[in-house]
């Protein structure tokens, strides 16, 4: 897996998609990122800085930016790991299982936000350095749809979904236990991991197939 990560990350998605076919969703490949909040911002770049954009992400106002970080581990650091934007009230590192063994972090599969009882990790900037208590994680997959999508897919917020992708090669497979979040700013998108992107041999801008129980 490439050290630098840039290229990885899903690219920018119409705000509302509505020229998908029935119960396909567009599929989005998170590589290991950080969301920072405005005070671990500062320690790692210095008082008062701000974020340079490099592009838009699938979901509106959401952003990879320039800046990079180290995140250290006891067996091991990861270079180069994008910070994503805008800051955050709580500072999160979203990693695959390959990352997590290289760090030697017990990551846990959690969806992103819920980071209570998560372990942490050491993040190095080009001004200082943080020593977090928690904040690392495995995103859970999930779909972010906006509410037409959801209504037209038959999903509530929460809901547990089955997701068929890569049909049409030899890798395809059925991701289970995938939570759909509702939301009026989201944009139709099917997020994965790097590790589990390469299993069904997909990439960003690949489709899946919403199967309900």
């Amino acid at each position: 897996m490439s050290h630098d990560n840039a290229h990885a990350l899903h690219e920018t998605a119409p705000a509302h998609r509505t020229d998908q076919p029935s119960r396909t969703v567009p599929i989005g490949v998170s590589n290991r990122h950080i969301h920072l909040s405005a005070r671990d911002l500062d320690i790692l770049f210095g008082p008062g800085y701000t974020l340079h954009i490099l592009r838009p992400l699938s979901q509106p106002g959401q952003f990879a930016a320039e800046e990079t970080v180290t995140v250290v581990g006891p067996k091991g650091a990861i270079h180069h790991v994008r910070i994503l934007g805008p800051v955050r009230k709580e500072t999160q590192i979203e990693i695959s299982r390959t990352d997590a063994h290289t760090l030697g972090i017990d990551a846990p599969l959690r969806l992103s936000g819920d980071i209570a009882g998560t372990p942490g990790a050491r993040v190095i900037g080009p001004q200082g350095e943080l020593h977090l208590e928690r904040g690392v994680i495995i995103a859970k997959r999930h779909i972010h749809f906006h509410p037409d999508d959801a209504e037209r897919f038959g999903v509530r917020d929460h809901d547990v979904v089955r997701v068929a992708v890569g049909t049409s090669g030899e890798r395809g497979l059925v991701f289970d236990d995938v939570i759909a979040r509702v939301h009026p700013t989201f944009a139709l998108d099917f997020h994965i991991d790097v590790d589990e992107a390469n299993a069904a041999g997909v990439k960003t801008g690949d489709v899946g197939r919403v199967l309900l129980s």
